[in-house]
């Protein structure tokens, strides 16, 4: 049964909030959030001192059922990767709703971004509880990796935020751009070659070769670096990166898998899973109409089969008889990680191209937070911002919130928030969805 974002006893008071919402909305009377609440990312934040500056970090865990924060001997206490997920979010949100809280925040988020650059232009990942930086762990050396995209993506809107808000920050922010920038583009000078890889031909001059969903964060970090600065120099790795994606993407609108890009040599995983999205970005300064036409294929196709299936965790391909067919499939688990994306290419595909369809389309997909999903059970409260950890089975959840679902929730509602007919499509679902417990 799917549980409202109160109390089953009161199935419909989120229903008739949110009806109210929607109503002040279209009459123009509001400015205030309908879906996000970022109360249990606030609890998630707190701020710090490291060598005289005041700097925010995110928790990365919190527990079922007290939410304390809890840390992991291994990793540290909080990284790179969520901070500056939580910095996006508080940017635009401040930007959104006019808040100078959230504001603050994404200020001192954005300042741990900087301590954590390295010499190199990328990014430390984790600290320690004593505030350490961890320089050993696998996924917190400074280098080429996803949390140094995600760190580049929220600098480049930070620039964009703080550039006529604070001088000497911004100042700092372009600095750090331009050392990331400068190394990204040392780091890839790769011929562009091909493979064959079990009958799929693939490029090999994405990250780590076959890495299309690390190539998608950086399209879009860099796309959005375009947009600040006219650099022409980033031109020809937008370019290199979205040819590549293409060339990982499978099936067409009959065949399986429906235009999906794999994430990696011949698989495909929810999470991160951006190639869409980005390759939007990337229409949106090229002007070139196959990133359009590729986008718009995986969403139009793929996520239909998605929604289908009441979405899967990750797929493999192989070719039988000169046909594509799945190799192995997994449903489990489903996280908002793996939501978020979807969402932002619908919504931006919405926007490019002006067919309302694509607000339905984000809707029915943010939807699996609120109980359209395999548990049939709410995985976001609006009541207190909470996001469960994942969806184990049918009948199994993980009640933990760290700070990567409740960000990427947090995100993914937000972009609802900035179109109005995804929350009227949103809210309905979620109030017919109530009326039928």
């Amino acid at each position: 049964m799917f549980m409202t974002i109160f109390q089953r006893k009161t199935p419909l008071i989120f229903a008739l909030s949110v009806l109210l919402c929607c109503t002040f909305i279209d009459k123009g009377q509001t400015n205030s959030p309908v879906f996000v609440n970022k109360a249990h990312l606030d609890n998630l934040y707190e701020e710090i001192s490291i060598e005289g500056k005041k700097l925010g970090i995110v928790h990365i865990y919190c527990e079922y059922p007290d939410y304390n924060w809890v840390g992991d001997s291994d990793e540290g206490i909080a990284c790179v990767d969520d901070v500056a997920r939580a910095a996006v979010f508080y940017l635009k949100y401040s930007e959104r709703f006019n808040d100078s809280a959230a504001a603050l925040k994404a200020e001192r988020l954005i300042g741990f971004l900087l301590y954590m650059q390295a010499a190199n232009g990328f990014f430390y990942n984790f600290i320690f509880a004593d505030y350490s930086l961890n320089k050993t762990h696998q996924n917190s050396i400074a280098r080429a990796d996803w949390w140094s995209w995600r760190a580049l993506l929220a600098l480049t809107e930070a620039y964009g935020y703080f550039k006529d808000r604070d001088i000497e920050l911004s100042g700092q922010v372009k600095k750090a751009i331009e050392k990331t920038v400068n190394s990204t583009k040392s780091n890839f000078t790769r011929e562009k070659n091909v493979v064959d890889l079990d009958g799929f031909v693939r490029p090999t001059w994405l990250p780590y070769q076959y890495a299309s969903d690390q190539a998608a964060v950086i399209v879009i970090a860099l796309s959005k670096y375009y947009l600040l600065f006219q650099d022409d120099s980033v031109l020809t790795l937008i370019n290199n990166f979205c040819d590549g994606m293409i060339l990982m993407q499978e099936g067409n609108a009959n065949q399986f898998p429906f235009y999906a890009f794999m994430s990696w040599e011949n698989l495909w995983h929810a999470w991160g899973n951006s190639q869409s999205y980005s390759l939007l970005c990337a229409y949106e300064i090229t002007h070139n109409k196959k990133y359009l036409t590729s986008a718009l294929n995986e969403i139009n196709h793929f996520y239909k089969y998605l929604l289908k299936e009441k979405f899967v965790n990750e797929l493999s391909i192989k070719k039988e008889n000169g046909k594509t067919v799945i190799n192995t499939i997994k449903k489990y688990s489903q996280i908002a990680y793996g939501i978020r994306p979807m969402v932002f290419a619908s919504l931006k595909a919405g926007k490019l191209t002006g067919d309302e369809k694509y607000s339905l389309l984000a809707a029915k997909i943010a939807s699996w937070l609120f109980g359209n999903n395999p548990a049939d059970t709410a995985m976001y409260f609006l009541k207190n911002g909470i996001c469960y950890d994942g969806i184990i089975s049918e009948k199994e959840i993980n009640k933990n919130s760290g700070a990567e679902s409740t960000i990427e929730a947090l995100l993914s509602l937000l972009a609802i928030e900035e179109n109005q007919s995804a929350i009227k499509m949103l809210s309905d679902m979620i109030m017919y969805k109530n009326n039928a417990q």
